[in-house]
C-alpha cells in the first residue's frame, strides 16, 4: 500500500466532509429529501474513513512508543516489549487493510445486492458435485457476514450436485464484495467414483450480477416471449401438477431465463424477470469494462466469466487464486466459508489499479 497515497485520500476525505456538511446545512438541500439522503450516506462514508484513519494513527503511535523501549537494558523488559510489538503490528496491519478497503473507490453498481449463478462446467457429474460444494461454501460465507440468500432457480444433477443454481444475496454492498468471484473455478481431486485413484480436474462457472430495479432498466414487454410449463425434478419427472414453471426469452438479445423453484407461477415470473434484468444490465457493464480493459493490468474485478480464476486442490489442501498469485494451504477452512482473506486481497489488488484520483466529490447538488 502506498502510504503517501493513503494520506492524500485521508486529507481529501477531511476536505470533502466539510463540503458535505456545508451542503447539508443548505435550506434548498434540506427541502430535497432525496438529495439529503444521498448526502447523509456520503457523510457516513467519509466519517467512517476518518474514524478508521484515527484508529490506525493511534496504533502507529503505540508502535513507536513500544519500539522506543527496546533501548532498555533489562532482558525481561525487552522480551515483554518485543511480544507487545508483535501484537501491535498484527492489529495495525488489520486496521490498515480495513482503512484501505474503506478508501477503495466504489463503482456505481457496487452498492447493489447480488444475484449469483453457479453452473457445472467440464467434468460431468463431478463438476455438478463441485458446483454444489461452491454453493455450500458461499452459503456459509453469507451466514458469517450476516447476509440472507434466496434461491431463485436450481437444476439438480443425478448424484445430488447442481447443473445450475441461481440465487439472490441480500445484504449491504453484496455485489461490490462478491463480484470478484465471477469466473471459472477449478477443482483437482480423486472422485468417489474413481476406482483407480486417479486425479481428475473439473470446473464450475460462477457469475455474479448486480440486482437491478425496474426503474433502472426498462424492458419493453413486446420484446419478451413468456412460456409456462410444469416443473421437473431429477430425471425429468414432474414435481408439480400445474404449469408453474416460467421461461422468459428476451427476443432482441436471445437471453433465456427459467424459474421453477416456486409453486406459484407469479412468483417464478417475478424471479425470472429479476434475473433477466440483472443479465441484461451485466451485458452493459461488460461493454463498459471492455472499454476500460486496455488501461487495466489485471482481470481482478472485471467479472470475466471465461477466465480461470481459482483452483481448489484437495490432495495438497491448497487454494490458489491465479489473478493475484495467492496460495493458501487451508482448503477445508475456505470451503467452510472462510473467504475473507481471499476476497480482501482481491479488493486490495483491484484498488491498486484504480485508487488514484479516488474520493472525488460524489454528490451533485445542481
Amino acid at each position: 500500500m502506498n502510504r503517501d497515497l493513503i494520506e492524500q485520500q485521508i486529507s481529501n476525505a477531511k476536505q470533502h466532509l466539510a463540503e458535505v456538511e456545508e451542503q447539508m446545512s443548505d435550506l434548498a438541500v434540506l427541502s430535497n429529501q432525496s438529495m439529503l439522503s444521498s448526502l447523509g450516506r456520503e457523510h457516513r462514508r467519509l466519517r467512517t474513513i476518518l474514524d478508521k484513519a484515527a484508529l490506525v494513527s493511534r496504533y502507529e503511535k503505540e508502535l513507536d512508543q513500544a519500539r522506543s523501549l527496546l533501548d532498555e537494558k533489562d532482558p525481561d523488559i525487552i522480551e515483554m516489549v518485543e511480544q507487545e510489538i508483535v501484537e501491535i503490528e498484527t492489529k495495525l496491519e488489520k486496521y490498515r487493510n480495513d482503512l484501505y478497503l474503506t478508501i477503495i473507490p466504489q463503482e456505481q453498481e457496487d452498492g447493489r445486492e447480488a444475484i449469483m449463478e453457479i453452473r457445472a462446467g467440464t467434468g460431468g457429474e463431478e463438476a455438478g458435485l463441485f458446483a454444489r460444494e461452491l454453493y455450500k461454501m458461499y452459503q456459509r460465507y453469507f451466514e458469517k457476514q450476516g447476509w440472507r440468500h434466496e434461491v431463485y432457480n436450481s437444476h439438480p444433477s443425478e448424484r445430488g450436485g447442481f447443473k445450475e443454481i441461481v440465487f439472490a444475496v441480500h445484504g449491504e454492498n453484496t455485489y461490490g464484495i462478491l463480484k470478484y468471484e465471477s469466473g471459472v473455478h477449478r477443482v483437482q481431486r480423486v472422485p468417489l467414483t474413481e476406482s483407480q485413484g486417479r486425479l481428475h480436474t473439473s470446473a464450475a462457472t460462477v457469475a455474479v450480477l448486480p440486482e437491478v430495479e425496474e426503474v433502472d432498466l426498462v424492458i419493453d414487454p413486446d420484446d419478451l416471449r413468456i412460456d409456462v410449463y410444469r416443473s421437473s425434478g431429477h430425471g425429468g419427472q414432474s414435481v408439480n401438477t400445474t404449469d408453474s414453471a416460467v421461461r422468459i426469452t428476451h427476443l432482441p438479445s436471445g437471453v433465456v431465463v427459467t424459474c421453477q423453484d416456486e409453486r406459484s407461477q407469479y412468483k417464478n415470473k417475478i424471479r425470472a424477470m429479476r434475473i433477466l434484468r440483472a443479465r441484461l444490465y451485466e451485458t452493459t457493464l461488460e461493454e463498459e469494462r471492455s472499454k476500460r480493459s486496455a488501461n487495466r493490468k489485471s482481470l481482478v474485478g472485471t467479472g470475466d466469466r471465461s477466465a480461470k480464476i481459482r483452483t481448489y486442490n484437495y490432495p495438497q489442501n491448497r487454494v490458489t487464486d491465479h489473478r493475484i498469485n495467492l496460495t493458501l494451504y487451508r482448503l477445508n477452512e475456505i470451503l467452510e466459508g472462510e473467504l475473507d482473506e481471499i476476497i480482501d486481497a482481491l479488493r486490495i489488488a483491484d484498488a491498486e489499479n484504480k485508487i488514484k484520483g479516488c474520493l472525488e466529490p460524489r454528490i451533485n447538488t445542481n
